[in-house]
Protein backbone atom coordinates (compact mmCIF):
# COMPACT_ATOMS: atom_id res chain seq x y z
CA UNK A 1 0.00 0.00 0.00
CA UNK A 2 1.40 3.53 -0.89
CA UNK A 3 0.91 5.32 2.29
CA UNK A 4 1.55 8.74 0.13
CA UNK A 5 4.77 10.06 2.45
CA UNK A 6 7.18 10.10 -0.24
CA UNK A 7 9.00 13.31 0.24
CA UNK A 8 6.65 14.58 2.76
CA UNK A 9 8.55 16.18 6.00
CA UNK A 10 7.95 15.09 9.21
CA UNK A 11 9.59 15.89 13.03
CA UNK A 12 9.10 13.30 15.82
CA UNK A 13 9.36 14.94 19.00
CA UNK A 14 10.40 12.40 21.34
CA UNK A 15 12.13 10.25 18.37
CA UNK A 16 15.20 8.83 20.29
CA UNK A 17 13.77 5.63 22.14
CA UNK A 18 10.48 3.47 22.16
CA UNK A 19 8.12 3.93 20.03
CA UNK A 20 9.28 7.60 19.01
CA UNK A 21 11.94 6.16 17.65
CA UNK A 22 9.88 2.93 15.82
CA UNK A 23 7.78 5.82 14.36
CA UNK A 24 10.27 7.81 12.80
CA UNK A 25 12.19 4.76 11.16
CA UNK A 26 8.23 3.97 9.93
CA UNK A 27 7.92 7.15 8.43
CA UNK A 28 11.55 7.06 6.97
CA UNK A 29 10.94 3.51 5.24
CA UNK A 30 8.05 5.26 3.72
CA UNK A 31 9.83 7.78 1.94
CA UNK A 32 9.61 11.12 4.34
CA UNK A 33 12.23 13.11 5.06
CA UNK A 34 12.88 12.50 9.06
CA UNK A 35 13.77 15.18 11.51
CA UNK A 36 13.88 13.98 14.97
CA UNK A 37 14.07 15.19 18.40
CA UNK A 38 15.36 14.21 22.30
CA UNK A 39 17.12 15.11 25.50
CA UNK A 40 19.83 12.20 25.64
CA UNK A 41 22.49 13.02 22.32
CA UNK A 42 24.42 9.60 22.67
CA UNK A 43 20.80 7.76 22.41
CA UNK A 44 20.00 10.46 19.65
CA UNK A 45 23.02 9.41 17.54
CA UNK A 46 22.35 6.15 17.42
CA UNK A 47 18.26 6.55 16.98
CA UNK A 48 19.75 8.93 13.68
CA UNK A 49 21.80 5.96 12.62
CA UNK A 50 18.87 3.01 13.18
CA UNK A 51 17.00 5.34 10.75
CA UNK A 52 19.54 6.06 8.18
CA UNK A 53 19.81 2.23 8.07
CA UNK A 54 15.99 2.13 6.58
CA UNK A 55 15.17 6.00 5.13
CA UNK A 56 14.72 6.58 1.40
CA UNK A 57 14.90 10.65 2.88
CA UNK A 58 16.78 12.54 4.55
CA UNK A 59 17.18 12.20 8.25
CA UNK A 60 17.73 15.14 10.52
CA UNK A 61 18.57 14.62 14.42
CA UNK A 62 18.78 17.95 17.19
CA UNK A 63 19.20 17.75 20.80
CA UNK A 64 16.22 19.50 22.16
CA UNK A 65 14.55 19.36 25.14
CA UNK A 66 10.45 20.04 24.41
CA UNK A 67 10.00 21.58 28.00
CA UNK A 68 11.72 24.42 26.90
CA UNK A 69 9.51 26.29 24.94
CA UNK A 70 11.94 28.30 23.26
CA UNK A 71 14.55 25.72 22.81
CA UNK A 72 11.38 23.62 20.86
CA UNK A 73 10.18 26.54 18.89
CA UNK A 74 14.11 27.02 17.23
CA UNK A 75 13.96 23.53 16.96
CA UNK A 76 11.10 23.17 14.79
CA UNK A 77 12.44 26.36 12.54
CA UNK A 78 15.25 24.83 12.21
CA UNK A 79 13.73 21.50 10.74
CA UNK A 80 11.57 23.99 8.18
CA UNK A 81 14.52 26.23 7.28
CA UNK A 82 16.42 22.73 6.17
CA UNK A 83 13.91 21.22 4.52
CA UNK A 84 11.60 24.11 3.30
CA UNK A 85 8.59 22.85 5.42
CA UNK A 86 6.52 20.71 7.38
CA UNK A 87 3.81 18.27 6.86
CA UNK A 88 3.72 15.73 9.99
CA UNK A 89 4.27 16.88 13.40
CA UNK A 90 4.21 13.78 15.57
CA UNK A 91 4.50 14.56 19.57
CA UNK A 92 5.70 11.37 21.93
CA UNK A 93 6.66 13.00 25.19
CA UNK A 94 7.55 12.11 28.67
CA UNK A 95 5.43 9.23 30.89
CA UNK A 96 4.61 10.83 34.37
CA UNK A 97 4.62 8.96 37.27
CA UNK A 98 2.47 6.17 38.62
CA UNK A 99 0.17 5.93 41.37
CA UNK A 100 -3.43 6.68 42.25
CA UNK A 101 -5.09 10.21 42.33
CA UNK A 102 -4.48 10.53 46.28
CA UNK A 103 -0.50 9.72 46.38
CA UNK A 104 -0.06 12.94 44.98
CA UNK A 105 0.22 16.42 45.78
CA UNK A 106 -0.39 19.73 44.13
CA UNK A 107 3.52 20.12 42.92
CA UNK A 108 3.13 17.06 41.25
CA UNK A 109 0.31 17.73 39.20
CA UNK A 110 1.72 21.25 38.43
CA UNK A 111 4.86 19.26 37.04
CA UNK A 112 2.87 16.96 34.96
CA UNK A 113 0.92 19.32 33.10
CA UNK A 114 4.39 20.97 32.79
CA UNK A 115 6.51 18.25 30.97
CA UNK A 116 3.47 15.95 29.73
CA UNK A 117 0.81 18.66 28.29
CA UNK A 118 2.39 21.94 28.08
CA UNK A 119 5.23 20.62 25.94
CA UNK A 120 2.59 18.58 23.50
CA UNK A 121 0.28 21.96 23.23
CA UNK A 122 3.28 23.87 22.45
CA UNK A 123 4.75 22.02 20.04
CA UNK A 124 1.33 21.70 18.33
CA UNK A 125 0.64 25.58 18.22
CA UNK A 126 4.63 26.17 16.65
CA UNK A 127 4.24 23.49 14.09
CA UNK A 128 0.64 24.14 13.22
CA UNK A 129 1.26 27.19 11.15
CA UNK A 130 3.75 25.34 9.01
CA UNK A 131 1.58 22.50 8.21
CA UNK A 132 -1.63 25.35 6.94
CA UNK A 133 1.12 26.66 4.70
CA UNK A 134 1.50 23.19 3.30
CA UNK A 135 -2.34 22.86 3.08
CA UNK A 136 -1.56 18.62 3.53
CA UNK A 137 -1.10 18.42 7.49
CA UNK A 138 -0.87 15.62 9.64
CA UNK A 139 -0.62 16.36 13.59
CA UNK A 140 -0.29 13.30 15.85
CA UNK A 141 0.20 13.10 19.46
CA UNK A 142 0.85 9.99 21.19
CA UNK A 143 -0.14 9.36 24.20
CA UNK A 144 -1.23 6.25 26.49
CA UNK A 145 -4.28 3.87 26.74
CA UNK A 146 -5.67 6.72 29.50
CA UNK A 147 -6.50 8.80 26.92
CA UNK A 148 -8.91 6.57 26.36
CA UNK A 149 -10.10 4.06 28.75
CA UNK A 150 -9.25 4.80 33.09
CA UNK A 151 -7.02 2.69 34.52
CA UNK A 152 -6.06 2.54 38.42
CA UNK A 153 -2.67 3.54 39.02
CA UNK A 154 -2.03 5.67 36.31
CA UNK A 155 -4.17 8.46 37.52
CA UNK A 156 -1.59 11.18 36.53
CA UNK A 157 -1.28 9.66 33.15
CA UNK A 158 -5.37 9.86 32.34
CA UNK A 159 -5.46 13.69 33.69
CA UNK A 160 -2.55 14.91 31.54
CA UNK A 161 -3.68 12.72 28.70
CA UNK A 162 -7.20 13.01 28.23
CA UNK A 163 -6.38 16.78 28.34
CA UNK A 164 -4.09 16.11 25.68
CA UNK A 165 -7.66 14.51 23.76
CA UNK A 166 -9.75 17.09 24.16
CA UNK A 167 -6.95 20.14 23.02
CA UNK A 168 -6.52 17.98 19.63
CA UNK A 169 -10.29 17.51 19.09
CA UNK A 170 -10.85 21.49 19.70
CA UNK A 171 -8.00 21.79 17.17
CA UNK A 172 -8.95 18.87 14.76
CA UNK A 173 -11.93 21.48 14.51
CA UNK A 174 -10.01 24.09 13.54
CA UNK A 175 -8.01 23.24 11.25
CA UNK A 176 -9.93 20.45 8.85
CA UNK A 177 -10.43 22.62 6.10
CA UNK A 178 -7.42 23.76 6.21
CA UNK A 179 -6.01 19.94 5.43
CA UNK A 180 -4.71 19.20 8.81
CA UNK A 181 -6.28 16.24 10.49
CA UNK A 182 -5.41 15.65 14.39
CA UNK A 183 -5.58 12.58 16.00
CA UNK A 184 -4.29 11.09 19.22
CA UNK A 185 -2.20 7.48 19.75
CA UNK A 186 -2.91 5.36 22.46
CA UNK A 187 -1.37 2.77 22.77
CA UNK A 188 -1.35 0.21 25.83
CA UNK A 189 1.82 -1.09 27.52
CA UNK A 190 4.15 -1.82 24.86
CA UNK A 191 7.58 -3.13 24.78
CA UNK A 192 9.64 0.01 24.86
CA UNK A 193 13.41 0.56 27.11
CA UNK A 194 11.94 2.27 29.34
CA UNK A 195 9.13 -0.65 30.13
CA UNK A 196 12.33 -3.01 30.26
CA UNK A 197 13.38 -0.93 32.91
CA UNK A 198 10.48 -1.25 34.78
CA UNK A 199 9.96 -4.66 34.59
CA UNK A 200 13.28 -5.40 35.73
CA UNK A 201 13.34 -3.52 38.57
CA UNK A 202 10.32 -5.51 39.58
CA UNK A 203 11.30 -8.66 38.92
CA UNK A 204 13.15 -10.66 41.32
CA UNK A 205 16.10 -11.81 39.78
CA UNK A 206 16.39 -8.85 37.14
CA UNK A 207 14.91 -10.49 33.89
CA UNK A 208 11.88 -8.94 31.82
CA UNK A 209 10.08 -11.47 30.38
CA UNK A 210 7.92 -13.35 32.99
CA UNK A 211 6.74 -9.48 33.89
CA UNK A 212 5.92 -8.87 30.10
CA UNK A 213 4.27 -12.50 29.96
CA UNK A 214 2.05 -11.60 33.24
CA UNK A 215 1.14 -8.16 31.42
CA UNK A 216 0.20 -9.81 28.01
CA UNK A 217 -2.25 -11.84 29.59
CA UNK A 218 -4.71 -9.20 29.90
CA UNK A 219 -4.81 -9.09 26.35
CA UNK A 220 -7.24 -10.52 24.15
CA UNK A 221 -3.80 -11.35 21.87
CA UNK A 222 -1.99 -12.61 24.58
CA UNK A 223 1.16 -10.36 24.58
CA UNK A 224 1.72 -6.64 24.82
CA UNK A 225 3.22 -4.75 22.29
CA UNK A 226 6.03 -4.39 19.79
CA UNK A 227 6.97 -0.88 19.30
CA UNK A 228 6.45 -1.52 15.50
CA UNK A 229 3.11 -2.32 15.50
CA UNK A 230 2.32 0.97 17.66
CA UNK A 231 4.35 2.64 14.68
CA UNK A 232 2.68 0.95 11.99
CA UNK A 233 -0.79 2.53 13.55
CA UNK A 234 0.65 6.15 13.57
CA UNK A 235 2.48 5.66 9.79
CA UNK A 236 -1.34 5.07 8.57
CA UNK A 237 -2.77 8.42 10.47
CA UNK A 238 0.32 10.61 9.48
CA UNK A 239 -0.63 9.14 5.51
CA UNK A 240 -2.69 10.54 2.64
CA UNK A 241 -4.99 7.36 2.75
CA UNK A 242 -5.73 8.44 6.39
CA UNK A 243 -7.36 12.09 4.92
CA UNK A 244 -10.85 11.35 6.67
CA UNK A 245 -9.53 10.68 9.73
CA UNK A 246 -9.36 13.73 12.49
CA UNK A 247 -10.38 14.31 16.11
CA UNK A 248 -10.14 10.80 16.71
CA UNK A 249 -8.20 8.95 19.96
CA UNK A 250 -7.16 5.59 18.33
CA UNK A 251 -6.72 3.20 20.88
CA UNK A 252 -4.08 0.31 20.25
CA UNK A 253 -4.24 -2.56 23.29
CA UNK A 254 -4.62 -5.56 21.53
CA UNK A 255 -7.66 -5.60 23.12
CA UNK A 256 -7.29 -5.12 26.89
CA UNK A 257 -9.98 -3.21 27.00
CA UNK A 258 -12.75 -5.73 25.64
CA UNK A 259 -11.68 -8.08 28.70
CA UNK A 260 -12.88 -5.72 31.40
CA UNK A 261 -10.56 -4.11 34.50
CA UNK A 262 -7.03 -4.02 34.81
CA UNK A 263 -5.64 -7.30 37.13
CA UNK A 264 -3.42 -6.88 40.18
CA UNK A 265 -0.53 -8.40 37.60
CA UNK A 266 0.03 -5.27 36.03
CA UNK A 267 2.79 -2.91 37.85
CA UNK A 268 1.09 0.01 38.50
CA UNK A 269 -2.39 -1.55 39.75
CA UNK A 270 -0.43 -3.72 42.28
CA UNK A 271 0.97 -0.28 43.28
CA UNK A 272 -2.57 0.82 43.72
CA UNK A 273 -4.27 -2.23 45.64
CA UNK A 274 -1.30 -3.44 47.27
CA UNK A 275 -1.31 -6.73 45.86
CA UNK A 276 1.72 -8.85 45.66
CA UNK A 277 4.30 -9.04 43.14
CA UNK A 278 3.88 -11.11 40.04
CA UNK A 279 4.46 -13.95 39.71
Amino acid sequence: MDLGLENKVALVAGGSSGIGLAIAKELAAEGAHVAIGARDPERLVAAERAIKEVARGRVYATSVDITDSAAARRWIDEVVAEFGGLHIAVISGGSPPTGNAATFAMPDYRAAVDTVLMPAVDVALTALPHLRRAAWGRLLFVASETASVPISGLAMSGVTRAAIVRFAQSLAAEVGRDGVTVNVLAPSATRTPLLERVAAQRSTDGTVEAQFDAMGTHTAVGRIAHPAEMAAAAAFLASARASYITGTVQLVDGGASVLGPTSAHLPWEAEVTGSAKPE
